[in-house]
């Protein structure tokens, strides 16, 4: 229930009945303030309207209608108080599951397809690539939530330099794998090695002979095994994809001609015939990215050649399809069950239109590529489609740095995102066999410290807006106080022990016998934050960031956390559920049968899985 979106459609009724139409602002009050809810509205009117807004509040005032759930309104001078029916506002959450939030946006709950992971096949994921694949993934799932359509894809780029160095140090080395050590790790020790080899240099034109292998698709099946070893680490993380899409596939389908044959026909286009740009086809984006001391972007070279933008912008314009060109084939079946594809040139074509096709697309980059993302999103707006270029989005991030240290795969700087896994897993269970002996001893432990492991993870690499640097540290991550997944799972643990006693003690958990009316504010207080999860997942998709939700995660944990330890006058626990008098009891029960839902709901948004136990 979004009762925050209910009253700004009826204050937005009442106006428009008075002649005064606005778009309602709907807050809630500052604890110093009377009501629960509170509009401005009246301060808009009379702008727009004139007439003292004091007055216009009085009217507004009469002419709303109440949704359920609103006992009263009041004007406060200018501004117009909503005041909670306490015991219907807290039965209607309890009795109301999460229902995706009408955003209004990308074009109606539209296709959304995700770019993420994007990770070079050349050696192992680190801990820094970590934020990449989480943040895709918690948008993908948030989007989901939000009712649309989401296709979520993983850039293969085979045909690169480093994919060629790691096979090349293979042969060069006589490399021989043991079957063994996970095979993205051992064709990282390669590449590594070849880096750090002072006969490099001279090492240039074998390089550049498995570079060429690989764009005529002969060492594909050696690509494919370091990709499958990625989706294994990615899979763990709880990472899902519908597809990856090859740079050798991309390249061969003819995007780029395809691409360069719509931009041609733009007034933003040329081909000079004399200066420095002589020959080339260039693209002029001083219209779409001001300020630039250089507005002309190369596409072609005047040899032909095209430049990596004319690539990307080519990958663009499929993903929004402008054009088709890919056959594709089943590649893997992640853990739960589902097939996930891959463009390849011995597939079928996509007959059904099953790929692309989207209302707006994400690339999940890191903030290096803020140039060049923007030049694609630019080219968009030269080819005259301004709607796609809006809904072309760069989700930029900063970068990870572990415990101080900065991260570099090619000098072998890095942890693993796997040895993190495996780091925090020993961690957690570790820290449950310190903090409580018996859930050591159970024979689900590995799977909770697992769970908390994994979750500190993502977390640790969610909580911030992605813009800001992180310095990953096992010891913050790990923490049960502060701003960590443990803190917010054992919130969630504590919850499920409340409604297992119960159960225990035979009471019931689903309202049945249910006072209402006998709920004091503190529990309407913890109701208000349990409603808030349609208005925070509207918000995140809105500025395209799941840090929306995990701080909403925390605000949860720590809002139950309050109501649990909260005293009355007299020092004693005011909110002692199984203790509290028939009806209450039952009212506070299923209070906490909702917000444990909402616990699950909330980090599932993230990724995050609620142990059995802490």
């Amino acid at each position: 229930m979004d009762l925050k979106a209910q009253l700004k459609t009826a204050v937005e009724a009442a106006a428009q009945s008075l002649g005064m139409p606005v778009d309602a602002a709907i807050q809630e009050t500052p604890a110093s303030k009377l009501g629960d809810y509170g509009t401005p509205a009246a301060f808009q009117m009379a702008k727009s309207a004139g007439g003292n807004p004091a007055q216009i509040a009085g009217q507004l005032a009469g002419a709303v209608v109440l949704p359920g759930g609103i006992r009263r309104v009041e004007a406060a001078g200018p501004f117009l108080n909503f005041f909670l029916d306490s015991g219907a506002f807290v039965r209607s959450v309890v009795e109301t599951p999460f229902a995706a939030p009408t955003t209004g946006s990308v074009a109606e709950h539209g296709k959304v397809v995700i770019e993420h992971t994007s990770v070079n096949p050349n050696k192992e994921l680190h801990v820094g690539h970590v934020r990449n694949v989480v943040l895709g993934d918690s948008m993908a799932r948030i989007f989901r939530a939000a009712g649309h359509t989401v296709e979520v894809q993983n850039y293969i780029d085979d045909t690169g330099r480093q994919a060629a160095e790691s096979l090349f140090a293979v042969s060069h080395y006589g490399r021989v794998w043991d079957g063994v050590q996970k095979y993205d790790h051992w064709m990282g020790e390669g590449y590594v090695r070849l880096n750090a080899d002072p006969a490099k240099a001279e090492l240039e034109s074998g390089i550049g002979a498995v570079m060429h292998r690989l764009e005529e698709g002969e060492l594909r099946a050696e690509v494919e095994k370091i990709v499958h070893a990625h989706l294994d680490t990615c899979f763990r993380l709880g990472a899902r994809y519908d597809l990856l899409n090859w740079e050798s596939d991309v390249v061969g389908s003819g995007f780029l001609s395809q691409a360069m044959n719509i931009l041609e026909g733009s007034r933003y286009t040329s081909h000079p015939t004399e200066g420095k740009y002589a020959g080339a086809f260039i693209m002029d984006v001083s219209e779409f990215m001001p300020g630039l001391e250089e507005p002309n972007v190369v596409l072609v070279r005047s040899g032909g050649t095209a430049m990596y933008a004319a690539k990307d912008i080519g990958y663009q314009f499929w993903k929004f399809g402008l054009f088709e060109g890919m056959k594709f084939k089943p590649f893997a079946t992640d853990p739960g069950g589902h097939t996930v594809w891959t463009s390849a040139p011995d597939g079928q074509p996509d007959l059904e239109r099953r790929f692309g096709h989207a209302e707006e697309v994400i690339n999940v980059i890191d903030s290096r590529q803020e140039h060049p993302q923007t030049v694609v999103r630019s080219a968009l707006g030269v080819a005259g489609e301004t709607e796609k270029e809006a809904r072309s989005i760069h989700l930029s991030y900063a970068f990870v740095t572990l415990e101080g240290q900065t991260i570099s795969g090619r000098k072998g700087i890095a942890v693993s995102a796997d040895a993190a896994m495996d780091e925090a897993q020993k961690r957690a269970l570790a820290e449950l066999a310190k903090l409580n002996p018996e859930l050591a001893g159970r024979s689900d432990a590995d799977e909770i410290a697992r769970r908390i492991g994994i979750g500190a993870i993502r977390f640790a690499m969610l909580k911030a807006e992605p813009t800001r640097k992180i310095d990953f540290r096992w010891e913050q991550a790990l923490a049960l106080n502060g701003d960590t997944a443990p803190y917010i799972q054992y919130a969630a643990v504590r919850a499920a022990n409340i409604l297992r006693r119960a159960e225990e003690a035979g009471y019931v958990t689903d309202g049945t016998g249910a006072d209402w009316d006998a709920m004091p504010d503190i529990d309407l207080t913890l109701a208000k934050q349990v409603a808030r999860l349609p208005e925070v997942v509207s918000q995140s998709v809105r500025v395209h960031s799941p840090h929306v939700v995990a701080q909403y995660a925390l605000d949860l944990a720590t809002s139950f956390n309050a109501w649990y330890n909260a005293k009355n006058k007299q020092g004693k626990p005011a909110t002692n559920v199984l203790q509290s008098e028939e009806g209450l009891r039952e009212a506070r029960l299923a209070l906490v049968a909702r917000l444990r839902v909402a616990f699950e709901e909330t980090l599932d948004l993230i990724g995050i899985e609620v142990p059995a136990a802490m």
